[in-house]
């Protein structure tokens, strides 16, 4: 049994009092709740080993590469689902953008049937096979509104509510793995006149098909991956959609030479140095795709390679919407300066009518809205504060896993360290 565990035991064996004091802030609550929660039940759960926060691929894996060392573990869900961003909030055209081998979880491959990029639901299927297979059942419907170092008994304390509202549950751990993800809330950004527009409007974590906009003009917000993707999917189903370039950004085709481009990448970077290897892609990518600016889709200075290791920002993986802009059936515009009722003003001065518009503008971490520590996360943007590989572990047994701005891959390679050191931690104390 862990440190943690002989040391609460210890406590409650010794003083009778002990519980009582753990107990006093919550009987101080329930003296003054008012009467809708009156009924409010709280328990606390002793955990023998780490409490992960978040069932989606970090925290599968992270539960995977424990399990494998044989040390127990209790994974908290605010949903009904495992990976609920991509059962719930993700589009259904959607697939992986990179190939399946640079996605997999630790110890388990794609079925070899799948294609190369599997689609939503085949990458669910295989989560939910790599949940049954470690024998993972997350607790569901547990909403972490609160953890906090307790310094006095050396364990973290988590707070965590149902879903209906009428239980409360204290875990008491000493190690504590985040894994709720770069993707954990909408970014809505705020647009004058939002609330004089007629039409549609609906971030992309709502948006499922292109068939609700049938025959309808369709303004989308943002120009990375989804952004993109929903404007061919909004032309398959022929709407008329128009897309908001607001930065500049990298487009290059999904695969090159006869392989993936992010694979072919990987495997120069093994040779050649990081610049030399960003020229070569912006050439070969102005060969296939031609001059993107003339599309008003301007480049960074940066290459994309070394933009994505300095900011974390993804080039766009080309699947087809490149070929639209240029026949014409999506429109480039520039930022949105207001909204009307049945119009949006541009900042270049024009205006234009829409029936809907998509906010293709991403996600951020929600960790500072729960996590009440000061060393390891950013208050501002909820990511490590320490640049990859380095932002895994922090201080009293904190760890995060999925935050690397590197996907599936650095997520799994997150999982495996945290593993290995809580493993170091349990074999220095035997």
């Amino acid at each position: 049994m862990d440190y943690c565990l002989r040391e609460l035991e210890g406590k409650q064996a010794n003083d009778p009092l002990f519980m009582k004091k753990m107990n006093n802030n919550n009987n101080h609550k329930s003296s003054s709740t008012t009467p809708s929660q009156v009924y409010e039940q709280t328990q606390r759960v002793f955990v023998h080993g780490p409490v992960i926060v978040g069932a989606g691929p970090s925290g599968l894996a992270a539960a995977a590469c424990l399990k494998e060392k044989n040390i127990p573990c209790i994974i908290l869900e605010r949903s009904n689902c495992i990976a609920s961003l991509w059962q719930l909030k993700t589009y259904d055209r959607l697939r992986l953008h990179l190939p399946k081998q640079f996605c997999e979880l630790p110890f388990m491959e794609f079925p070899s049937n799948f294609p190369t990029y599997p689609s939503k639901q085949q990458f669910i299927k295989y989560l939910e096979d790599y949940a049954e297979r470690f024998g993972i059942r997350p607790r569901f419907n547990e909403t972490v509104k609160n953890a906090e170092f307790d310094s006095k008994i050396g364990c973290w304390k988590l707070k965590s509510f149902s879903s209906k509202g009428d239980l409360t549950t204290e875990y008491v751990c000493r190690w504590l793995i985040v894994a709720t993800g770069e993707n954990a809330e909408a970014v809505v950004p705020n647009i004058e006149g939002v609330d004089e527009f007629d039409g549609i409007i609906r971030h992309t974590s709502l948006y499922k098909s292109g068939e609700e906009f049938r025959g309808k003009k369709v303004l989308v917000v943002g120009c990375g991956n989804s952004g993109m993707e929903v404007c061919l999917d909004l032309c398959n189903h022929d709407a008329t959609p128009s897309l908001v370039v607001r930065d500049s950004v990298h487009v290059l085709p999904r695969e090159m030479l006869g392989k993936s481009t992010f694979g072919l990448s990987m495997w120069l970077l093994k040779w050649f140095p990081l610049r030399l290897v960003d020229r070569f892609l912006l050439i070969v990518s102005w060969l296939m795709l031609g001059d993107t600016s003339q599309l008003g889709l301007d480049r960074p200075s940066l290459g994309p390679l070394q933009l994505k290791n300095l900011s974390g920002k993804t080039p766009v993986l080309d699947v087809g919407t490149l070929a639209k802009i240029k026949g014409g059936h999506i429109k480039v515009r520039p930022s949105i300066k207001r909204l009307k009722r049945h119009t949006v003003e541009f900042i270049d001065g024009r205006s234009e009518n829409f029936d809907g518009i998509i906010l293709a503008t991403g996600y951020k971490s929600n960790v500072p809205y729960w996590l009440k520590e000061e060393d390891m996360f950013s208050k501002k943007d909820g990511f490590p504060m320490k640049p990859f590989p380095n932002g895994w572990k922090g201080k009293n047994g904190l760890y995060a896993v999925g935050f690397t701005k590197r996907g599936l891959l650095g997520a799994s390679m997150d999982a495996k360290r945290i593993a290995i050191d809580i493993e170091r931690c349990l074999e220095a104390e035997k």
